[in-house]
C-alpha cells in the first residue's frame, strides 16, 4: 500500500516534501552551531552556506517530488514503502521560493527530487525550475541541482548550465557495495561517468568553470571499510577536481536498517555518527592541512580509531617528527599538529614576526585544543 493525499494544496505539498528532504544531509555537517541544518518555524528545512562576502544566509531545500522508482535500500522514500507520495510542479516551485527570497528568509535553492518514472523525465522537471527562475523571473542568486542518476549527457549539461553548484550522490566506494544497496542503478554509467562529465563540462578554463560539484557518501549501509570511503575520496578531490565530499551517516530504522536487514542498536548509531565525523575529520586533513591519503591511518578492521581524531592517530605514529619549533617551523609542519587549526597557525605566524613565542600562552587561551597541541611543540 502506498499512501496517496488526495489533491493536496501547494502548502500540504510542501509541508510533506521539506520533511522528505531532510533524509538527503549533504551540507549538514560543521563545525559549529550556525553551521548545521535549522527547521524553520513552518516546518521547513533551511540549510546554511557561507556567502563570499563571509557572512551566513540560508538555502531553501525541499523535494520536487517524493514518488521514487528507485529501490535504495537505506531509504526510506524508495518505491517499496508505504510513505505520504506527492509531487510539487515547477511554477509552484519557483513561486514559493521566490516568496521566501523577496522576504529575505533565505538565500538560495537547494533542489532534489524522487526519481519519477525516469531519471530524464525527473530531470527535466528539475531544470525546469531552473529554467523559469533564470529565464522568466530573472532570478541570478544561487541554485543547487541534484543530478538524477542514469540521466542523459544533455540533461547533465543543461543543469550545468542553469546552476550555481550540482551534485550526484555517488553514494558507496564502489560497484560492488552499490549492488548491496540497490539492484537498480549502475554504478559506472549511472554515477561515475556523469560524475566525470560534469567534471570535465566545469573544469578549469571551461565555460561552465564557476559551477561547483559536490558528491556525497552512505556511511555504514553497505558494510563499506572508512579506508575504501578515503580512497575513492582522495581520487575525487585529486582526478576530477570535486569541490566537497560530504558524508551522510546511514539512518538506522528508516530503511531497512543495514544489510542484514537488522535495526542498528543505539550504541551501532552512536558509532556511525562517530564515523561521520571522522570521516569529515579526514577531508579537513586532505583539502586544508597537507595531508595525502597515505597518510592516514586505520584501525585493523580497516576504519577510522572511534576515539583518537585521525591528525592525533598520525602524530602517535611518526613521535620522530615532533617536537615542532613553533618559532621556526613552516607552515606546512605547523599543521602537523594536534590541536592547531588554520586560524590558530595564521595567528603563530603572525605574531613570531614580531616577536618570539616563548609558551603555549602566547599562542592564545589555553584550553582543550591548545592543551592537545603543547606536547607537541617546542619553543
Amino acid at each position: 500500500m502506498v499512501g496517496i493525499i488526495s489533491k493536496p494544496d501547494t502548502q500540504q505539498k510542501l509541508e510533506i516534501l521539506s520533511a522528505d528532504s531532510q533524509y538527503d544531509l549533504a551540507c549538514a555537517c560543521g563545525t559549529s552551531r550556525d553551521e548545521h541544518r535549522k527547521r524553520g518555524g513552518d516546518g521547513r528545512w533551511i540549510y546554511p552556506v557561507t556567502l563570499p562576502s563571509g557572512g551566513r544566509s540560508t538555502l531553501f531545500k525541499t523535494l520536487l517530488s517524493n514518488v521514487c522508482t528507485n529501490d535504495c535500500k537505506y531509504c526510506p522514500l524508495r518505491e517499496q514503502m508505504d510513505v505520504r507520495r506527492c509531487s510539487l510542479r515547477p511554477d509552484e516551485t519557483a513561486k514559493v521560493f521566490l516568496d521566501y527570497y523577496n522576504q529575505r528568509k533565505v538565500f538560495g535553492l537547494f533542489l532534489s527530487s524522487g526519481v519519477i518514472g525516469s531519471p530524464d523525465a525527473t530531470m527535466d522537471q528539475l531544470n525546469s525550475v531552473a529554467r523559469l527562475l533564470r529565464n522568466k523571473h530573472r532570478f541570478r542568486g544561487y541554485i543547487h541541482l541534484k543530478i538524477i542518476p542514469g540521466v542523459s549527457d544533455a540533461a547533465v549539461e543543461e543543469a550545468v548550465s542553469l546552476a550555481s553548484a550540482v551534485s550526484l550522490n555517488i553514494e558507496t566506494p564502489g560497484e560492488k557495495a552499490l549492488a548491496r544497496l540497490s539492484q537498480k542503478k549502475r554504478y559506472i554509467p549511472d554515477i561515475i561517468e556523469p560524475i566525470k562529465l560534469i567534471s570535465r563540462l566545469t573544469g578549469r578554463g571551461s565555460r561552465y568553470e564557476r559551477v561547483k560539484q559536490t558528491t556525497q557518501f552512505i556511511v555504514g549501509a553497505a558494510g563499506e571499510q572508512d579506508a575504501e570511503i578515503v580512497r575513492y575520496m582522495y581520487g575525487l578531490y585529486n582526478r576530477l577536481r570535486m569541490h566537497r565530499v560530504y558524508f551522510s551517516a546511514y539512518q538506522s530504522g528508516l530503511g531497512e536498517g543495514s544489510i542484514a536487514g537488522e535495526r542498528a542498536e543505539p550504541d551501532e548509531t552512536a558509532d556511525v555518527l562517530m564515523r561521520e565525523h571522522r570521516l569529515y575529520q579526514v577531508d579537513f586533513l586532505l583539502r586544508k592541512y597537507g595531508f595525502a591519503e597515505s597518510d592516514i591511518v586505520f584501525e585493523e578492521n580497516g576504519n577510522l580509531s572511534l576515539t583518537v581524531d585521525p591528525k592525533e592517530t598520525w602524530a602517535r605514529r611518526h613521535p620522530e617528527f615532533y617536537p615542532v619549533d613553533v618559532n621556526q617551523a613552516p607552515e606546512s609542519d605547523l599543521l602537523r599538529v594536534p590541536g592547531l587549526g588554520p586560524m590558530t597557525i595564521k595567528h603563530i605566524l603572525d605574531r613570531r614576526r614580531q616577536t618570539r613565542i616563548r609558551s603555549i600562552e602566547d599562542v592564545g587561551k589555553v584550553g582543550v585544543r591548545l592543551g592537545k597541541a603543547s606536547p607537541y611543540l617546542s619553543f
